[in-house]
């Protein structure tokens, strides 16, 4: 398995599985690791984790909400709030964007997160889309 140019620490995936060629727990890059926690977060709902029930961001609960511009707003700040809590140590959230995905008249909301990998400091992105 290849992994991009980068740092040479490599962490397991998520969700854990095992390779079939190796048949051992999956690596992947340190850059997709972040990204794999960054979904984590936002898609854990508080209460969920028993042994850290604050964690997550709750991003399901809004799903049934009507979309509008208050929705998107506090998309944003339960994003930005939830990164910066939960995953400093590891990046710096540059930009937040909650909009209502391009193309699409049934309400699916995409949300883009930039971000500095403090390891490495080079600049990343996640595209989630919530329906």
């Amino acid at each position: 398995m290849k992994f991009p140019m980068g740092p040479t620490r490599h962490d397991y995936s998520f969700p854990l599985r095992i390779g079939p060629a190796q048949r051992q727990a999956e690596r992947v890059s340190y850059q997709e690791h972040v990204a794999q926690l960054i979904r984590q977060a936002l898609m854990t709902t508080p209460g969920e984790r028993v042994c850290l029930p604050e964690f997550g961001c709750g991003l399901r609960r809004l799903i049934f909400a009507p979309l509008s511009k208050e929705l998107e707003a506090t998309a944003e700040i339960l994003v930005r709030q939830t990164l910066e809590t939960y995953l400093a140590e590891h990046i710096k959230v540059r930009t937040v964007k909650v909009e209502e995905a391009a193309g699409t008249s049934d309400g699916v909301l995409q949300i883009l997160i930039e971000y500095t990998l403090l390891e490495t400091q080079t600049s990343q992105q996640v595209t989630l889309e919530m329906r």
